[in-house]
């Protein structure tokens, strides 16, 4: 399977397939606004303009304004930069805890095995979106804390992703060889069992993308996420509640931002995921 991660047509096999090349379509799109936000924006995310209030989509504001008279397109662009930052480091930080976790548990199995996946599957009791509020609403409403929330709702998962794979290849006759060898445990681990755990687990972060943009959207739209003034799709979705008759596209935008975001996520995953597939 890692041969398969490595080797150098994995790319062109995921844009020859129209789903995955759509997902990675939309993903750059995010990457892109995330990145030239600023640049692109024709105003500044929160300079507000009174004598426009409410304005809707026209030539000088492409996707129209808030009550603030603020532009709703600069505001996205600058919300996908929390986004993605947010969807990043949350998933960044599971893998960096989780795969040392599932990495440890499957190949020493045993004790070590039931105490670590035993912490893993408390934490999975919890339904991910109510500890995600716990975990914000005890620490505090903020961007690092919202980034700590999502992390530790992802973790298991990543965790049981590379304790299943990790179980699999430490019964392989190559790795019994290297323990016939005499090299030690964290050698075997890392040279050998590691690289034939990451191609699904890559698959599951690039799934779990997608669900930490929904989870983040949750928080901040509850008031527990990003606060105001910095500009998230989910604190745009609690602004646009008050004035949903008057100005729909309040609402319509950032949720179409969303959409399109999780979906591109999820093609793209769903693509790699068939493309790293052993059976393919």
């Amino acid at each position: 399977m890692s041969s398969a991660a490595a080797s150098p047509s994995l790319l062109r096999r995921l844009i020859e397939d129209s789903r995955s090349a759509m997902g990675m379509a939309l993903v750059a799109i995010l990457v892109a606004a995330a990145i030239f936000g600023p640049m692109l924006s024709p105003y500044g995310p929160d300079t507000a303009d009174f004598l426009a209030t409410l304005a809707p989509p026209s030539s000088a504001h492409l996707l129209g304004t808030d009550d603030l008279g603020r532009d709703v397109l600069s505001r996205i662009l600058a919300g996908a930069r929390v986004s993605l930052l947010v969807a990043v480091a949350s998933v960044g930080c599971a893998l960096v805890v989780g795969v040392p976790i599932g990495l440890v548990a499957g190949y020493r199995g045993k004790r070590t095995d039931a105490v670590l996946m035993r912490c893993m599957d408390v934490l999975l009791a919890f339904p991910g979106i109510l500890l995600a509020l716990g975990i914000a609403a005890a620490l505090g409403a903020s961007l690092v804390n919202t980034i700590i929330a999502i992390a530790v709702i992802n973790t298991p998962t990543i965790a049981r992703v590379a304790r299943a794979q990790a179980m699999l290849v430490s019964r392989l006759d190559y790795v019994k060889a290297n323990r016939a060898l005499g090299f030690g445990d964290m050698t075997i681990m890392l040279r050998c069992v590691l690289p034939n755990t990451l191609s699904p687990v890559l698959v599951q972060a690039s799934l779990m993308l997608a669900s930490s943009i929904i989870t983040e959207s949750y928080l901040s739209f509850l008031g527990l996420g990003v606060q105001p003034p910095t500009p998230t799709w989910g604190n745009m979705l609690k602004d646009a509640i008050s004035f949903i008759d008057q100005a729909t596209w309040l609402a319509w935008f950032p949720g179409a931002a969303i959409f399109l975001t999780v979906l591109g996520f999820n093609l793209f995953g769903d693509g790699l995921r068939d493309r790293l597939d052993p059976r393919d």
